[in-house]
């Protein structure tokens, strides 16, 4: 009788004593990072087993022989080597500045030597590089001067013939646009989905929002205001409610459409990637007052180059994605930009846009862009904090206007 008992107060200290585990790893999972979250859950669901092993009478193990059934970690984390009164700082883990193609998985890493390959955009890039070391500010000053973000202008053949006369807006867009202190530039990722961040993003002077982003039934996520709207070429020459939908009829709207590499004005009209000039006119027609500028072709390959020459190796020979054009003009145009998901939060996600259900991890890591490069570029320009990032996927850059180089 007397054996009896021990044996149940031994398996009610064991209970215990993984019941404490368990709150521990719980602690631990809290501030640790989205990458390693599988690894927690696996500890986790470990602990679970011993417990429910134990609750069926399994409480003849010795304390020693139990404890080697903890994970490496737990035992770590429940005997620390640390002196009691020390403050352990929280890490986190985010996205990496150094990242390389080896960090796609196969199927990327497929799809971008196939973009290498194909080379559809004439690319001859003859600059330093690749793997030019800068620092960040001395990263700023170079972007600022080799990257013109500037407009197609009514003096720009041919749209200084007959054809185009009335279309293109009259006021340069630096008298319509900024400056402006602090700015929003806000993703479409679908990591935006439940991150409360709306009002944050309405607080800034002036937001920017991509393609057909909206913010209808996602104001608390992603904010009401739209002061820029950046859209690629393919989505105002193919989809249909671009005329008729009023989500593009507030603010300023850029469309952007890519050159063969570095090819002048001329030679782009005469071969865009989409044609999508009647479509511009006809909306300039139906909305006569609102500003629509076209980006200049050249601005996106003049990117590319400084992309091309910081970046450890060869990257996919096809223009930067509009999330990456869109950070350096706003950068152009505020003191302080604050990029939203561009960089994934701990709410990392495969589902590519807040408002669909799509999934791709190219969205992510990047396919037809050399997104991972972008977001090397960003991460390094980054003058916020870890922390930022990782719970709220806000990276902060400095603008271009007050730059001393």
């Amino acid at each position: 009788m007397f054996h009896t008992n021990l044996k149940k107060k031994f398996s009610y200290c064991i209970l215990v004593f993984l019941l404490f585990a368990v709150i521990c790893v719980w602690k631990e999972r809290k501030k640790g990072s989205y990458y390693g979250s599988l690894k927690v859950q696996t500890k986790e669901f470990q602990v679970l087993k011993s417990l429910k092993k134990l609750s069926m009478g399994s409480g003849s193990r010795s304390m020693s022989s139990s404890s080697t059934q903890l994970p490496h970690r737990l035992t770590q984390t429940l005997s620390p080597r640390v002196p009691s009164k020390a403050k352990l700082q929280p890490t986190f883990q985010v996205w990496n500045k150094d990242s390389s193609s080896k960090n796609l998985v196969p199927r990327l890493q497929s799809i971008r030597k196939n973009y290498l390959r194909m080379n559809k955009y004439k690319v001859s890039y003859k600059g330093p590089g690749p793997g030019v070391k800068f620092s960040a500010e001395a990263l700023r000053c170079h972007l600022r001067a080799h990257v013109n973000v500037s407009m197609v202008e009514a003096t720009d053949f041919p749209f200084n013939t007959s054809e185009w006369e009335g279309y293109l807006p009259r006021e340069n867009i630096r008298t319509k646009a900024g400056p402006w202190h602090r700015c929003a530039v806000v993703s479409s990722a679908g990591s935006l989905k439940s991150s409360q961040l709306g009002q944050e993003i309405d607080d800034h002077d002036a937001v920017l929002r991509f393609n057909g982003a909206p913010t209808a039934n996602f104001q608390q996520d992603v904010g009401t205001k739209t002061t820029i709207r950046l859209m690629n070429s393919q989505l105002v020459t193919t989809e249909g409610r671009f005329l008729r939908d009023s989500l593009y009829s507030e603010g300023i709207l850029i469309v952007w459409d890519p050159s063969m590499y570095h090819a002048d004005i001329p030679k782009w009209y005469q071969n865009p990637d989409y044609n999508f000039f009647n479509n511009y006119k006809s909306y300039r027609k139906l909305h006569p007052d609102q500003p629509f500028y076209i980006l200049r072709p050249q601005m996106p390959w003049e990117l590319w180059d400084v992309l091309q020459e910081i970046s450890p190796e060869e990257i996919q020979p096809n223009p930067p994605s509009s999330g990456m054009l869109g950070i350096i003009l706003m950068m152009t145009l505020c003191d302080q930009v604050d990029v939203y998901e561009f960089l994934p939060s701990k709410r990392k996600t495969d589902v590519c846009y807040y408002h669909q259900k799509f999934f791709d991890s190219a969205c992510t890591m990047g396919a037809y862009h050399p997104l991972l490069f972008e977001k090397n570029m960003v991460k390094h320009l980054n003058e916020g904090t870890d922390e930022d990032i990782y719970l709220f996927g806000k990276a902060t850059l400095s603008g271009f206007r007050n730059l001393r180089c």
